[in-house]
């Protein structure tokens, strides 16, 4: 992300980056909000082209236009409010994403330790990629 914002020649000087993860990866038409200091953080639905990701946690917010939970951009917090994720798988899955890049499948989420048959059932209506 650190990069997208250079290349769009810098961020304004009311832009609070601390609420972006600038080492995020950053999909091709990928739109990015960087919300002014005090802003309270909305966006339109990622994980379409045109949808918008904004400044809390990785790279903002996970929900897709069908209501499930885009595992390619959710933070850990989203991960976290999936039943049966905790703190720590929700973390587990961040740091495999960046890692190892984008999930191709949700069915790749059997990689990421801690994520079984059961959880990966749990799992398969409610995350999409």
């Amino acid at each position: 992300m650190f990069d997208a914002i250079a290349a769009a020649g810098g961020a304004e000087p009311a832009a609070d980056l601390n609420s972006l993860n600038l080492a995020a990866v950053v999909q091709d038409a990928a739109k990015i909000h960087v919300p002014r200091a005090g802003e309270a953080v909305t966006a339109p639905a990622a994980g379409t082209p045109g949808g918008g990701t904004s400044g809390s946690g990785d790279s903002g917010t996970g929900a897709s236009a069908g209501g499930k939970l885009n595992l390619n951009t959710a933070t850990a917090e989203e991960l976290d409010a999936l039943p049966k994720v905790g703190p720590v798988l929700a973390k587990r899955i961040v740091e495999w994403r960046q890692q190892h890049g984008p999930f191709a499948a949700v069915e790749d989420l059997d990689a990421v330790d801690g994520v079984g048959p059961k959880m990966m059932e749990s799992l398969l209506p409610l995350v999409t990629v």
